[in-house]
């Protein structure tokens, strides 16, 4: 056994050690243990927070989307159907034309972004497991009826089961000079609400769904498209057929996955979590100080013990290896058991989900948390970091006292 190790392992288990040292030691270990456990937890929440979001908008969004590279909408020919429909990977085609509206219903008003969808959109199932009142339709017996998010339902009290009222949609006609008529100022179209959707609240506050035909008439835009969603076929490669839409549809259009359409929101949740794993190792660093203290009192109460060593021909190095080894079992036995109780905590909720939302109206019942080996690696990086800065100054100075003494 390393002798430095074998020592700095002696006076950690010694029960001889004045018992102020012994007290900082403990706090020292303390106060490791619960910033690892926390940031291993912080850590492991916003896993979950962004594993959550990225499987929510994966099953409500399409696998690709096709963007004008200007302007709000382009103009959807056949042969531009045709090719995206005989392009091998792509299992449905849903056809989007959208733009911002005034809605009222039963006096109220608000405005939202109305979502013209063709047929397949229903056909894809992609609102099934979040609709929460009414049915999942756009049309039905040639009748158009709208799919609302539920912050636009509880705005206008909408009401899917009530077939007096209809959904008012207000959109800016074509004002021409000399035009004194307000009405013809703005286009007017009435549609009965079919169901309701709760899926996340920048869905819920925001869209409405209706038939595309619908919108051409709502908007004005005959045969154009604000976007084409493409759901893929199964073991297909997204990323590889993303790339061959883009040469085959040219610089006129641009083919966005679903990560490039929410990144702000992902690099936004990145650069959280990165300060708050900054924010934690400062903390952590600052509580390391106590460490510093208990070594350096540690060095003084084994002066006698350094001059027996020295007088046996222990070198520097040695006595600042023992040290150095002391500090670090001293942080690294905190360290350690702070990472196992977060580890341990995280799993708990994520097996059992022991710490609730408290919400009925949450998208889950229990906080979403996750895991990664990588955080964990990284935070064991820097615990070794801190550690070693903190402890390596005291072991300096207890072997510089070595030479103090000679020279007197």
């Amino acid at each position: 056994m390393n002798l430095a190790y074998f020592i700095a392992k002696r006076y950690f288990l010694s029960k001889k050690k004045k018992s102020f040292i012994n007290v900082i030691s403990i706090i020292s270990m303390l106060v490791v243990a619960i910033g690892t456990m926390a940031l291993i937890i912080v850590l492991s929440v916003f896993n979950g927070l962004e594993d959550l979001l990225r499987n929510l908008y994966g099953s409500v969004d399409a696998n690709l989307v096709v963007q004008p590279s200007e302007g709000k909408s382009f103009e959807f020919s056949d042969s531009l159907r045709t090719v995206l429909e005989n392009k091998e990977g792509i299992a449905s085609l849903t056809e989007v034309l959208e733009d911002n509206a005034l809605l009222r219903y039963n006096g109220a008003q608000r405005v939202a972004t109305v979502r013209g969808m063709s047929n397949s959109f229903i056909a894809e199932g992609r609102l099934e497991n979040y609709l929460v009142f009414g049915d999942l339709k756009l049309m039905e017996d040639n009748v158009p009826y709208a799919i609302v998010g539920r912050g636009v339902q509880y705005d206008l009290s909408i009401n899917p089961k009530n077939d007096f009222y209809t959904i008012q949609m207000y959109f800016p006609g074509e004002v021409k000079p000399g035009m004194l008529n307000p009405e013809k100022m703005y286009r007017i179209k009435n549609i009965l609400p079919g169901g309701v959707f709760a899926v996340e609240k920048s869905y819920d506050e925001n869209f409405v769904y209706v038939p595309i035909a619908f919108a051409e008439e709502l908007f004005g835009k005959y045969n154009r498209r604000s976007s084409l969603e493409l759901q893929l076929q199964d073991g297909i490669h997204l990323q590889s057929l993303k790339a061959d839409l883009q040469n085959l549809l040219g610089p006129e259009f641009k083919v966005l996955s679903n990560a490039e359409i929410h990144g702000d929101l992902y690099r936004v949740l990145g650069w959280e979590k990165f300060f708050v794993f900054l924010t934690f190792s400062i903390i952590i660093a600052i509580a390391s100080i106590n460490i510093f203290f208990s070594l350096n009192m540690l060095a003084i109460d084994k002066q006698k013990d350094v001059a027996i060593l020295t007088a046996q021909g222990a070198t520097r190095g040695l006595i600042r290896n023992i040290f150095l080894l002391e500090g670090c079992i001293v942080a690294f036995t905190g360290a350690f058991t702070g990472l196992l109780l977060g580890l341990g905590v995280s799993f708990l909720q994520q097996e059992f989900g022991l710490v609730t939302m408290g919400m009925q109206t949450a998208i889950m019942d229990a906080y979403p948390v996750k895991v990664e080996w990588m955080d964990v690696l990284f935070t064991v990086l820097c615990l070794i970091v801190i550690t070693i800065i903190t402890a390596i100054q005291p072991a300096i100075n207890a072997s510089r006292n070595i030479q103090v003494k000679e020279l007197q």
